[in-house]
């Protein structure tokens, strides 16, 4: 009887512990990432999306209310030298509500996609507003134009001292994780020099926006 009990007493306690884990994992973290870090998920804090006919204020909009998207590069790992490589980055064109249409990253040379922007600057960047809550929110699925997201192409470089500020207070204060990153990894601002950007916000193909459409926007 006494084994039994101890038994049940264990697995009861395994239980108790599956179930906080589980709860731990799927629960955003506070201050370090997850909800503290600007990335929408509340429904009052997200803007309302500007009307679908103007690309370029669609394209602005997803630029700001994103916190992360994945960007391409051109591997030079030997597996697959030569090939596209895609990576998920964090990124931040500034402080929610000011948003200033620039994707700034803060990256490391221990980076795969770094080795490969070394190599080749050329960089292609996807973010969706799958990230937030406005796709679920109408029932629409990632891959839906419905659910608005854009591609935009250049080169990645390194901020200039005049930018840097720009570029850490953009990053920091939407994702204040990064300050506690270890130096050693030696950590640095750069961005992407935007010169082409395609928006799927509807059926019907992508609409085409010049830099020069998209940096005239007013954020509101």
């Amino acid at each position: 009887m006494a084994g039994l009990a101890r038994g049940s007493a264990r697995a009861l306690l395994a239980a108790l512990l599956a179930s906080t884990l589980l709860a731990l994992l799927v629960s955003p973290a506070r201050g370090r990432g997850g909800r503290d870090h600007g990335d929408w998920d509340e429904a009052s804090l997200l803007p309302p999306l500007p009307p679908r006919e103007d690309a370029a204020r669609v394209a602005r909009f997803v630029t700001h209310v994103s916190d992360w998207g994945a960007l391409a590069t051109i591997s030079t790992l030997e597996a697959v030298r030569g090939r596209p490589f895609a990576d998920v980055l964090s990124l931040s064109d500034g402080p929610p509500g000011a948003g200033s249409g620039v994707p700034y990253f803060y990256l490391s040379p221990l980076q795969l996609s770094v080795n490969n922007l070394q190599e080749n600057p050329y960089a292609t960047l996807t973010m969706t507003l799958a990230q937030t809550n406005f796709c679920k929110k109408h029932g629409f699925d990632p891959q839906s134009p419905l659910c608005a997201h854009i591609i935009l192409s250049g080169t990645v470089t390194k901020v200039n001292e005049t930018e840097m500020d720009i570029a850490k207070h953009s990053l920091f204060i939407r994702h204040p994780e990064m300050k506690t990153w270890p130096s050693s990894h030696n950590w640095f601002f750069a961005k992407l020099n935007i010169t082409s950007i395609w928006v799927l916000d509807y059926f019907g193909g992508p609409k085409i926006v010049t830099p020069e459409e998209y940096y005239n926007v007013t954020v509101q």
